[in-house]
């Protein structure tokens, strides 16, 4: 609005004495800046106030003083003695013609026909006159602005444009807005002098007479404007308005740009109002401009940044112009950064020798000036990334002067340097004559020879030199799209980089600066993270180490990194960083997979036994941890450690095929270092600190379950709540702090005075069980070389259980090597002479070593609970060592073999499936022979049986007296008469009845995992004496029914006999419709057999299996018919036999026919009572029968059985 020139406009004084009605300040202005304001003065001093304080009264008094001696107060007087309401009629009449007419200029209301020009006329009418005129004016403006669908145009207009009747105009606008609101409403008006010359004058004036409305019109003019104002003539008319309004008010300007920014309406106003700020403190570490700028653009308002971008794109497309809002901002911003330059700076290439140790005497960086040069530089590269500026040279020279300027060594400093070299990365477009190329390779080398100082210099553990590493890394494997990555996380910005444009770049990095050999050597020279956590943030050292191992530099130029890993994974703490993980597993496959096929030597060196022991020593003084003496390294190294031997392990089991081609075998880690690592202990720390380590508990116990899988056994976790849970946490708080402290020798005294020390004894292990299980480590070695102690008589049960108690504990933290100890001391006292000690390899490759112990234990059930419990983990950690043993040499033996036999004919290679097949057959021998020892130690002694235990109570307890559960030989039915239902005296109470519970659940749990043992079992057999029990105590020992049928089909007549006394139990046990099946066909088994058996196998046959069908029929009613058929074919098979040597057998067999079809016939009331008839034998007559005799009479028996227990279940 260059028309509006040279006059005057409201100064922001005045405007602050209107806004604040200060009398004061408004008697100190000048008449021609108190002429603009009249007006409004002149409405104060003649409409009836509000507010009718005495102090008011006095400034009216002084205001009235002040208008009394200007001329121009007369005319306003004047004006606002015009009638409104008839003038307010008359326009809301010419509105409705004009409407009607459909905006044309016809016949005017408030007009009558001109004489003269509208000035002229202005200037010989009356007041009322004036007020028409210009009313008319305004109304036809407003009423264009109103039909002209946003469209601009500029009205010409005589009263707007005079110079001599600007201020009556003016002063006849302010009167009509004041007296008629609704007609005008301010918004409108100010809208409508948009349109005119001088607009932006008449608009200042206007809202200076009613200050209140300033915010109002200039949202109003805001939220009506353009979405790029400098693109069109209106669009910058309104930027300027506003612009001026804003000079009048400058408290109100930030306000403003912030409703600009709401709006996404005229940008230019928003970087206007930013030029036109002054801030209170000159001495802002970052302007204004550079602050809302960069706001706009790396907000996180994506609308508003699409919206100023566009203003950047399009401001350009313009020739360069001064009045340009843009161009005026890209100067300001020049400016800027010109002024913080070095003074120094040219384009002068300095040489080598200039380039000083600290760097402070070339092109420094003032210290105060590095936050400044921070935020100009992500300034302009948001400006040329998101909103495609396109510096002009000026700008590129002095952009490049700047980033590779030397900053002093401070934490700004290495955030400037990043900066800089992430622009010169972003747009090397910068670097374009070579002179400018030459600098940049001086900065770079700077950069590499200061990297180390400025980390020391600054105490930042992320410095540039670490980024220069990983972009070298990047450019030498070609992962431009990483480089891309890393320079826009750096700069905090999404930049749209061509990774064509990094060409340049990449030659300059990789083939003068940083070579692949360069970038390796001096990888390994920079020191580790101290304390490196996930608390610490952006580029580390590890990140460059990471990339190289990925790019197998280290191994393909010969430079060894073990060293810089183990120190790193020594200076680590919680929370773990993320990187530590994937470097590991880098470093793993380094280490097993050469960089080429051609080059196998080209690994890495896996970290020595002893580097490993050392990160354990202070750990692993107890065995599994000690809590004596400070640990060196801290629970995160140790745990890292861990993972990383772990995870080499397996990972070099599953490259062993690949390895055995290459003829290369990487060495293993030795049993004897895994038995000092306290993996249990660690493995605990880490679940409880699962959000500190993150995902490494996860991977820890995914590896303990392939390679340890003793370690992670259900009921270890099941007790770990037990020892870790609320109740003790409970008992320990209740524990005095002054409570006796026991010592080991004390515990091992007592151990030794027992059974007189009982007291004490007990007393002490009651202390020990409110400490935690790793307080408890100490006292390990005294509780388990004690134990066989415990075996005396008149030792207290209690100790016993509280003893067991302690070792389930001491089990949650130091599982393996107390497992050996205990072993060891439970060995027989014959072998404790000759000093047998076993180690924990012996005890995987032969678990059955457990059960080699003091005979004494297997009466002692809470010592054979701890029997069992390590019998479990050794029998599953020897299915992993062997599984391990035979991935270790198979590929190897293989490989050598065929090496061997080339050139060798009829020397074919063994099959692969014959090595898993007797790994199969052995650890299936191992476990059979473990649950055969088990199964052995439940039959009662010699002793036992003599005091009345009976292996059948359990049975008999369960379902009542079994009826046909006679010894071979007894044959008549008062030889079963004579066994009771009552239960020994202390039978249920035992010890033997208990350790045959704790047998049968850990059968119980083996037979579960894996059914083929309980297959295998039974195929072997076990002494028939033991099936009550095996039934009754193994719930899952009904899987039995599946291989039955093959059971029966074996030629062993053994095999077939033991599989038909299981199944009579098994059907009573569990009567189900496959019990039904399989009973059946054991029937049928048993009546082909009668046709094929020779005499003397009948009798060793059917004298053990006749009984069982009394079972049979107890449990199932149905088979009745089949088995009596049975027992009348085996009575006329064996009849026929011997027909001529015994006379009595044909009454026999009819007495069975009899029998089978009336047996209800056979029962004899006597006294109430139903009895069974049967004629009394003398042992004599049984003893010397014939076999077929005494078969003839267990049919008899097996007949009235039957009866007597059907008779007995009505």
């Amino acid at each position: 609005m260059a028309d509006s020139t040279g006059l005057q406009f409201v100064s922001s004084y005045a405007f602050e004495a209107m806004q604040k009605v200060d009398v004061v300040r408004l008697a100190a202005l000048s008449d021609p800046e108190l002429r603009l304001l009249l007006p409004c003065l002149v409405r104060m001093a003649l409409c009836a106030p509000a507010d009718q304080s005495q102090s008011w009264a006095q400034d009216k008094k002084l205001i009235l003083r002040l208008l009394s001696g200007v001329e121009a107060v007369n005319s306003i007087v004047a004006l606002l003695s015009v009638d409104f309401h008839a003038l307010e009629q008359d326009a809301r009449k010419e509105q409705q013609l004009r409407h009607k007419a459909g905006g044309s200029n016809g016949e005017s209301i408030l007009v009558s026909q001109l004489q003269h020009g509208l000035t002229l006329e202005f200037e010989h009418s009356d007041p009322l006159r004036r007020l028409r005129l210009a009313l008319s004016e305004l109304l036809a403006i407003m009423n264009k602005v109103a039909d002209s669908n946003g469209e601009f145009f500029l009205k010409s207009s005589e009263l707007f444009e005079s110079p001599v009747y600007l201020e009556e105009v003016a002063d006849v606008l302010c009167i009509l807005q004041a007296e008629l609101p609704s007609l005008l409403p301010i918004v409108d008006v100010a809208e409508a002098l948009l349109h005119v010359r001088n607009g932006d004058w008449f608009l200042c004036l206007l809202v200076a007479n009613v200050p209140d409305s300033f915010n109002e019109v200039c949202r109003g003019l805001i939220k009506n404007g353009e979405r790029q104002d400098e693109e069109s003539v209106g669009g910058r008319r309104r930027t300027e308005a506003l612009r001026q309004l804003c000079q009048m008010n400058p408290s109100q300007a930030l306000n403003i740009r912030a409703m600009v920014v709401e709006e996404c309406h005229l940008p230019g106003l928003g970087v206007a109002l930013t030029l036109d700020y002054k801030p209170d403190t000159a001495d802002e570490a970052v302007s204004p401009l550079v602050s809302y700028v960069s706001g706009l653009l790396l907000g996180t308002n994506s609308k508003v940044r699409t919206w100023f971008s566009m203003f950047i794109r399009n401001g350009q497309q313009r020739k360069r112009e001064g009045s340009s809002v843009l161009w005026q901002m890209r100067r300001q911003l020049l400016l800027e950064l010109v002024a913080i330059l070095p003074r120094s700076r040219s384009t002068h290439v300095p040489n080598d020798g200039d380039i000083g140790e600290g760097s402070s005497g070339y092109s420094g960086l003032r210290e105060e000036h590095v936050v400044k040069a921070s935020a100009l530089l992500r300034l302009y590269c948001a400006l040329m990334g998101i909103a495609g500026l396109r510096p002009t040279d000026e700008e590129a020279e002095q952009l490049l002067q700047l980033m590779t300027s030397r900053p002093p060594a401070t934490p700004a400093g290495v955030r400037f340097v990043s900066l800089s070299f992430c622009k010169l990365l972003a747009f090397p477009t910068l670097v374009s004559t070579p002179e400018q190329e030459q600098l940049m390779v001086m900065w770079l080398s700077w950069m590499i020879k200061e990297e180390e100082y400025f980390e020391s210099a600054a105490g930042v553990s992320a410095s540039f030199g670490e980024m220069l590493l990983l972009v070298a890394m990047y450019f030498h494997s070609n992962q431009l799209s990483s480089i891309i990555e890393l320079v826009c996380s750096t700069l905090g910005m999404k930049i749209a980089i061509k990774p064509s444009s990094l060409s340049k770049m990449k030659t300059i990095f990789t083939q003068e600066i940083f070579t692949e050999q360069v970038v390796t050597a001096h990888a390994v020279r920079v020191a580790v993270t101290n304390n490196l956590s996930a608390n610490i943030t952006g580029f580390l050292p590890i990140h460059c180490i990471y990339q190289l191992l990925r790019s197998r530099a280290f191994t393909k130029h010969k430079v060894s990194i073990k060293d810089w890993i183990y120190r790193q994974l020594c200076e680590t703490t919680t929370p773990i960083h993320t990187q530590l993980i994937p470097l590991i597993d880098a470093y793993i496959n380094s280490i097993l997979t050469p960089a080429s096929k051609a080059n196998p030597e080209a690994t890495n060196q896996p970290i020595t036994e002893q580097e490993i022991l050392n990160v354990f020593q202070a750990s692993a003084g107890q065995g599994e941890v000690s809590r004596g003496g400070r640990q060196r390294y801290s629970i995160t190294t140790q745990l890292l450690i861990l993972y990383y031997i772990l995870s080499y392990e397996e990972n070099l089991l599953a490259s062993t095929k690949q390895l055995a081609l290459m003829q290369k075998k990487p060495k293993s880690y030795s049993a004897a270092l895994m038995d000092q690592i306290p993996i249990k202990y660690l493995v605990t720390q880490a679940q409880g600190l699962q959000q500190e380590f993150g995902g490494l508990h996860s991977a820890l116990l995914r590896l303990l379950a392939t390679n340890y899988p003793h370690l992670c056994l259900v009921e270890d976790w099941v007790c770990e709540e037990e020892v870790t849970g609320t109740l003790p946490l409970l008992r320990k708080m209740m524990l005095p702090s002054n409570t006796c402290r026991y010592t080991q020798s004390q515990l091992h005294q007592a151990f030794q005075k027992l059974p007189s020390s009982s007291p004490r004894l007990m007393r002490i292990l009651e202390h020990l069980t409110l400490l935690s299980p790793a307080d408890l480590i100490p006292y390990a070695e005294a509780l388990t070389t004690s134990t066989a102690l415990l075996l005396e008589p008149a030792v207290p049960r209690r100790i016993l259980q509280t003893l067991n108690k302690l070792w389930m504990g001491l089990n949650t933290v130091m599982p393996r090597r107390l497992w050996v100890m205990t072993v060891n001391a439970l060995q027989p006292s014959a072998k404790l002479l000759r000093q047998q000690r076993y180690t924990q390899n012996d005890l995987m490759v032969d678990p059955l070593i457990v059960l080699r112990c003091d005979q004494r234990v297997y009466r002692c059930p809470p010592l054979m609970d701890i029997v069992l419990h390590m019998l479990n983990g050794y029998l599953l950690a020897s299915k992993a060592y062997l599984h391990c043993h035979l991935k270790e040499t198979a590929d190897f033996d293989r490989q050598s073999q065929t090496v061997s036999n080339l050139g060798v004919p009829g020397q074919p290679d063994t099959p692969e499936v014959t090595r898993e097949e007797l790994k199969n057959a052995l650890l299936a021998a191992q476990d059979s022979a473990a649950v055969q020892i088990l199964l052995e130690v439940c039959l009662p002694t010699s002793e036992e049986q003599q005091l009345g235990a009976n292996t059948e109570s359990l049975l008999r307890s369960i379902r009542g007296p079994m009826p046909g559960k006679s010894k071979q030989g007894s044959l008549g039915p008062r030889a079963r008469g004579s066994v009771k239902d009552a239960e020994p005296e202390g039978g249920l109470l035992s010890d033997l009845r208990e350790v045959q519970c704790l047998i049968c659940c850990l059968l119980h749990q083996m037979f579960i995992a894996d059914p083929n043992i309980a297959k295998l079992v039974h195929f072997q057999g076990y002494p028939q004496a033991l099936l009550p029990l095996t039934v009754a105590g193994i719930p899952s020992i009904h899987i039995c029914l599946d291989f039955i049928p093959e059971l029966l089909a074996q030629p062993q007549l053994e095999k077939q006999i033991f599989a038909i006394q299981l199944l009579s139990y098994l059907c009573t046990q569990y009567a189900l419709p496959k019990s039904l099946s399989v009973a059946r066909l054991a029937i049928s088994v048993m009546g082909t057999l009668l046709t094929v058996l020779t005499r003397a196998k009948r009798f060793s046959f059917f004298m053990p299996t006749l009984p069982c069908l009394v079972a049979f029929c107890q449990a199932f009613p149905p088979l009745y018919d089949d088995v009596a058929a049975l027992l009348v074919q085996v009575g006329q098979v064996c009849a026929s036999d011997v027909a001529t040597k015994a006379r009595h057998i044909d009454p026999l067999i009819a007495r069975l026919q009899y029998l089978k079809e009336k047996p209800q016939e056979a029962v004899v009331p006597v006294e109430g009572s139903s009895k069974l008839t049967l004629p009394q034998r003398t042992a004599e007559e049984l003893g010397g029968t014939d076999p077929d005799v005494q078969i003839c009479y267990c049919v008899e028996a097996t007949f009235m059985d039957i009866i007597s227990s059907t008779l007995h279940g009505l």
